[in-house]
């Protein structure tokens, strides 16, 4: 199954049958989970305590070219 996703409409449709997806509401949302690797270990950030949390917020992403031109990137999607 192909899904299309145009950028006129947000929503998403089956590009072979042409049905739409159905919409969720929110409370039938799964959360994401996201983890980091903080001190050799990975971990979920849901779990930090309040001060951790803090600073995974100010993290700062890098990749290789933008860290050679001493530029932060635009790769932590915030």
């Amino acid at each position: 199954m192909k899904i299309h996703v145009s950028k006129e409409d947000t929503t998403m449709t089956d590009k072979t049958t042409n049905l739409k997806a159905p919409e969720l509401k929110d409370s039938e949302r799964q959360p994401c989970e996201v983890w980091t690797r903080v001190m050799g270990y990975h971990r979920p950030v849901q779990s930090f305590n309040i001060g951790k949390k803090g600073e995974f917020q100010e993290r700062v992403c890098f990749t290789e070219e933008s860290a050679a031109q001493h530029k932060p990137a635009s790769c932590c999607g915030k």
